[in-house]
């Protein structure tokens, strides 16, 4: 997952050097949510693996 945010944020970065706004916008917040899903994602785990010992 965070594999993809990276490559949307590097899509928004291109696509905003290149002027392409909408893209770019669309881009940014595409990776804005799946980097804050990763970072729930992995402190649920964090709990998960705390809580088994």
């Amino acid at each position: 997952m965070l594999y993809y945010a990276l490559i949307f944020f590097l899509v928004a970065v291109v696509a905003g050097v290149l002027g392409f706004g909408g893209i770019a916008g669309t881009a940014s917040w595409i990776a804005q949510v799946l980097f804050i899903v990763f970072i729930v994602l992995f402190l649920i785990s964090l709990v998960r693996v705390r809580r088994r010992r």
